[in-house]
């Protein structure tokens, strides 16, 4: 029991300790608490001053460099005016100045317009009086002449007329000379080079045909039993046969260079065959007709392969062969060919111009003369139209229908094709004309010279290689002789066909007669 009683006391006790101990501590918390609250407050107050000191301070500093900036400001400003203002007074100085000196030469100017315009009527006032001294003049010059402004303005110009005439024929020998002197002996060499690398054969051909027979008996034997042979000979082939007193030798006439060489190989096959009736005749003439195609063939292919040229339609090649029997003024066309191709191809080297078109142009400019028996039209159209339709090219084309001045030249290379056809047609023996056609051009050579003013007489001399011209003294001078030569050159090239070249001769001569009595 007493254990319990002391428990309950402990107990009591230590309750009655916890409750003291409870408000001792809370009073101890007070004291201290309201202690902090001393210190705080007083450390506050003093925070609170020091803020209020340092503002304070702050303020006045910032005041004091508020005053100095304004101050800095307003010096500034102040120098600024003073500049602005300075350059104001100069500016205004340099305006005063710029207006004294305008001033000064608008004064000039109207001073000098004054002397200018006082100049001009003096300068009027001079120019009527020299007008009307040149009127005086004139007046007196006409009196004197005898001749009025407009007949002394006709002399003058006749004059100048004459001046110049004279001057124009001295520029032309002027200019022929040194062309001559600078061009003749390089086109001499390079012709004369062409001519001696290209020395072909001339061979003339006519219009009959000699055969040779092994006796006289053949003769009868051609002519069959009532002439049936013959017959059958002439109407096969189109030509005639001749046959004559000749001994051992007949005729073969036709103006068809084909023609007569088919006679002339069939009447050799009958001949060496013995049977000559009009069946065996026709055989004969087919076979050898035959032949000759073909040798018309191989002339064409060795004519292009003698030139080089290349690459021609067959057809072409077959017109080149059928030249081998065409002549033209006696010289063989297919010769003619071969030898304008050569040489045009020497010519196109010499200048570096493409030599094989030029050697091609040169072997086809006559093609269309293996035509003109066949068809109507010039060998130049026949020329051109075979060339066009066998697709020639256009230098080619143009080379054809340009070699006789049909149409202008236009290339290198139709010029060159040009000169190879008057070199190989003016070879001496190269080409002969018939009586009539050497005639007529003669005459219209001497023709053509005639129609000119000035000409009293001309003749075809040199076999009309040259033609020589009288001209009357009174009516072309020596001048004018210069220019007339020239246009009766030009005239004869764009009127006559001729080989070579022909001379212009022109021949001033003044006579004058008088008796001593």
């Amino acid at each position: 029991m007493e254990t319990y009683v002391w428990i309950i006391i402990c107990f009591a006790a230590l309750a009655a300790g916890v409750v003291a101990g409870f408000f001792a501590g809370k009073f101890y918390r007070k004291r201290v608490s309201e202690a902090s609250i001393g210190s705080a407050e007083e450390e506050a107050n003093r925070i609170v001053n020091d803020a209020v000191k340092e503002a304070e301070t702050k303020r006045k500093e910032i005041l004091v460099e508020a005053k100095e900036e304004a101050l800095r400001q307003k010096t500034e400003a102040d120098r600024e005016l003073k500049d602005r203002r300075r350059e104001l007074t100069n500016s205004e100085n340099r305006i005063l100045k710029k207006e004294e000196a305008l001033d000064r030469k608008t004064e000039a100017a109207e001073r000098t317009n004054e002397q200018l315009q006082k100049k001009l009527r003096e300068a009027e006032s001079h120019a009527d009086e020299i007008k009307h001294a040149i009127a005086e003049q004139r007046a007196v010059l006409e009196r004197i002449s005898g001749l009025t402004v407009e007949q002394a303005k006709l002399e003058l110009l006749e004059s100048v007329s004459s001046e110049i005439e004279h001057e124009t024929a001295m520029k032309i020998a002027e200019y022929e000379r040194q062309f001559k002197e600078t061009s003749e002996e390089k086109a001499r060499n390079i012709l004369t080079l062409a001519i001696q690398r290209c020395a072909a054969d001339q061979v003339a051909e006519v219009t009959v045909l000699s055969v040779t027979l092994p006796n006289d008996e053949m003769k009868g034997r051609l002519i069959g039993r009532g002439g049936r042979n013959i017959r059958s000979i002439e109407q096969l082939t189109g030509v005639d046969l001749i046959i004559d007193d000749t001994p051992e030798s007949i005729t073969l006439s036709s103006f068809d260079p084909v023609r007569r060489e088919v006679a002339r190989i069939a009447i050799e096959k009958l001949m060496q065959d013995g049977r000559i009736h009009p069946t065996r005749i026709e055989e004969t003439v087919e076979k050898a007709r035959r032949e000759v195609d073909l040798s018309i063939r191989q002339a064409g292919e060795r004519a292009t392969f003698d030139t080089g040229v290349h690459g021609l339609n067959p057809e072409l090649v077959k017109l080149l062969g059928r030249l081998k029997y065409r002549t033209s003024y006696g010289q063989n066309v297919l010769n003619h060919s071969i030898e304008v191709s050569l040489l045009s191809g020497i010519l196109a080297d010499e200048l570096g111009v493409d030599a094989t078109l030029a050697r091609r142009a040169g072997l086809l400019h006559d093609i269309g003369k293996a035509l003109t028996q066949e068809a109507e039209g010039t060998h130049v159209q026949l020329g051109v139209e075979a060339a066009k339709k066998y697709r020639e090219s256009r230098d080619v084309i143009h080379v054809i229908e340009s070699h006789h001045n049909d149409v202008e030249p236009r290339t290198l290379v139709a010029l060159i094709v040009q000169a190879a056809d008057a070199i190989s047609a003016a070879r001496p023996g190269a080409r002969r004309e018939n009586l009539e056609n050497y005639i007529k051009r003669l005459s219209k050579l001497e023709e053509i010279t005639n129609e000119f003013e000035g000409v009293e007489k001309s003749y075809a001399i040199q076999a009309g290689r040259e033609i020589r011209i009288m001209v009357k003294p009174e009516t072309v001078n020596d001048d004018k002789m210069k220019i007339l030569a020239h246009d009766i050159a030009k005239r004869i090239e764009s009127e006559l066909e001729y080989p070579g070249q022909i001379k212009v001769h022109i021949i001033r001569e003044s006579r004058y007669v008088d008796y001593a009595k």
